[in-house]
């Protein structure tokens, strides 16, 4: 065995999008062991749940994270719709489902773009990124909002979208889809691309499943495991395929994020034709006195939802158990007996949130 070095890494570095920190104990230039430190950038966001209603919570729990907002809102009402028996309108379950599908697409972009950055690979990054502005174009037309949208509510939603402006939608999707089969082929065929990641970061189904990998982590491993198929929101409604790969590494993640946003952008065009007409919300009336559990399958894999009601307009209890938390066993395996060049571009591709995982 030779000389051991422990080197911190994070939570403030060049090549990292979220303040991770983890501790490297080094051989050399090869990473033997990889020890998080969690609890960086905790804010105590669950203890709020005692002091805002559970109305107003929404908007505390939206701003759980930047890039999966609207499915933290959407998440946290479905519990409290559960705990409340409160079933919503067929409408308002259709436009959840799209902008839940755009926050998806705008998301997986965004991861692109930032693993393109970790590879060195900028003009790919400003592309992936040229492309999510137009998706953030279709939020900001559709919500008011660019990062947080605040259009979910117990009961429903805020907003309608109109035919008009679905109309547009629709238009903006086909130029997305357009650019993204450029984009696809360059992450797929380029020979720097596929040198820097294929084989980078292996993790097999069963070690995956032994971890409990989740999301684009776990389907990329060949688990082919999805919330949305449980039909939650109006996703009973359309079809829809699930995306596996059996490499297990990088390139594996890269081309079921990829094929993932082809799929959303299916699912919009097909709950913007079959959206029924109607309300988009329901009266609420009385206050939570159960608990109810509810699950997700947000961008970066299944997210999980508990909320406890006391018959008070204040909740006893919110708890949110996010994918990022549930993909770290597995980059910490990942990072086992890498090179260090590679711990960038490894913690980036299970598309890390750390502010989703602290809270």
């Amino acid at each position: 065995m030779g000389k051991r070095t422990i080197v911190p890494f994070g939570p403030q570095h060049p090549a990292l999008p979220e303040p991770i920190h983890l501790d490297l104990v080094l051989e050399d230039e090869v990473v033997v062991e990889a020890i998080p430190s969690i609890g960086y950038i905790h804010r105590g966001l669950e203890k709020l749940v005692e002091k805002k209603d559970f109305q107003e919570f929404v908007y505390v729990a939206e701003r759980i994270c930047g890039l999966c907002s609207f499915m933290h809102g959407m998440g946290y009402c479905m519990a409290v719709e559960k705990a409340m028996n409160i079933v919503i309108p067929g409408r308002a379950s259709f436009l959840r489902t799209i902008w839940a599908e755009c926050a998806r697409i705008q998301s997986h972009l965004s991861w692109l773009g930032l693993l393109a950055d970790a590879i060195g690979f900028e003009s790919l990054f400003m592309h992936s990124w040229r492309l999510r502005e137009l998706i953030l174009d279709v939020l900001d037309m559709t919500t008011g909002g660019r990062v947080i949208f605040s259009v979910c509510k117990v009961g429903g939603v805020r907003k309608d979208i109109d035919a008009e402006k679905m109309k547009k939608v629709l238009e903006i999707l086909d130029r997305i889809e357009e650019g993204l089969r450029t984009l696809a082929v360059v992450f797929t065929q380029d020979q720097s691309v596929i040198h820097r990641m294929t084989g980078l970061g292996t993790l097999s189904r069963d070690t995956a499943s032994a971890l409990g990998a989740v999301g684009p982590m776990a389907r990329a491993s060949g688990i082919a495991d999805d919330v949305r198929t449980d039909g939650y929101a109006a996703y009973s409604h359309v079809k829809f395929n699930i995306h596996t790969e059996t490499t297990g590494d990088c390139m594996g993640r890269a081309k079921v994020r990829l094929n993932e946003i082809f799929e959303s952008i299916s699912i919009v065009r097909q709950c913007a034709k079959i959206i029924p007409e109607g309300p988009f919300d329901t009266k609420i009336t009385g206050n939570p006195q159960s608990e109810a559990f509810v699950r997700l399958e947000q961008p970066r894999g299944e997210v999980i939802y508990y909320v406890k009601g006391n018959g008070t307009k204040f909740l006893d209890r919110f708890r949110a158990r996010t994918p990022t938390f549930a993909n770290l066993p597995s980059l910490l395996e990942m990072l086992r007996n890498c090179e260090l060049a590679d711990v960038p571009v490894l913690i980036v591709t299970i598309d890390p949130c750390i502010s989703c995982t602290e809270r």
